[in-house]
């Protein structure tokens, strides 16, 4: 996934109906990586639509993904990464045997190398909020560099710089960009914002 920006958009609640417009919003925006959480209504025909419809300009995944028979079902729909809410090595194990990108939540450093040595393409910062840039910061300390670190949850654009000071490398997003009822107007307008702010402190 590295010719995408490293923002995963988590549309937690969207209907299959919505789906397109608000992908095509954020892809327009120039956010490519599209998170569908599996807690949302239909959810694995909104991820089959979006894969279907938007594979050559987008990656789509699944979220709040609990089990292997859920990632499973992911790779049907078409879904090409796996974000979890914990750091379960067997359905880790499982993302990297389908050959889908996977990106655990993390909280503690325990979580973090139980989460790499299953064979976690990235790591999910979960709570951001509650860890902070300083407690991500301490533990990036002792993480391999060349692991990929998100911040989800209290990530905002206002908040990125501090974030990437801290050793992130991007961010999920989730009630910034979309809340059931978000228009695909106010989602491309959100989405712009943090792809700016984004820019900005990736570039720097």
């Amino acid at each position: 996934m590295s010719d995408h920006r490293h923002i995963i958009a988590i549309l937690r609640g969207i209907t299959p109906q919505e789906t397109i417009p608000a992908c095509e919003a954020l892809i327009e925006a120039g956010i490519t990586m599209i998170e569908v959480p599996l807690n949302s209504p239909e959810a694995l025909t909104s991820i089959a639509l979006a894969s279907n419809a938007l594979n050559d300009r987008a990656t789509i995944g699944a979220g709040t993904v609990l089990s292997k028979k859920q990632v499973r079902a992911v790779a049907e729909a078409g879904g090409i990464f796996i974000v979890s809410p914990d750091t379960n090595k067997s359905v880790i194990e499982e993302t990297v045997a389908a050959g889908l990108g996977s990106y655990p939540g993390v909280f503690t450093p325990s979580d973090a190398f139980r989460a790499i040595r299953a064979g976690a393409t990235g790591l999910k910062f979960f709570p951001a909020e509650v860890l902070g840039p300083k407690g991500i910061k301490a533990m990036k300390a002792v993480l391999p560099s060349e692991v990929p670190v998100y911040a989800v949850g209290g990530a905002a654009p206002d908040n990125f710089s501090e974030y990437f000071a801290a050793g992130c490398t991007g961010f999920g997003l989730g009630s910034y960009l979309y809340k059931p009822g978000t228009s695909a107007a106010d989602i491309r307008e959100r989405a712009a914002a943090a792809v700016a702010a984004y820019d900005l402190g990736a570039g720097s």
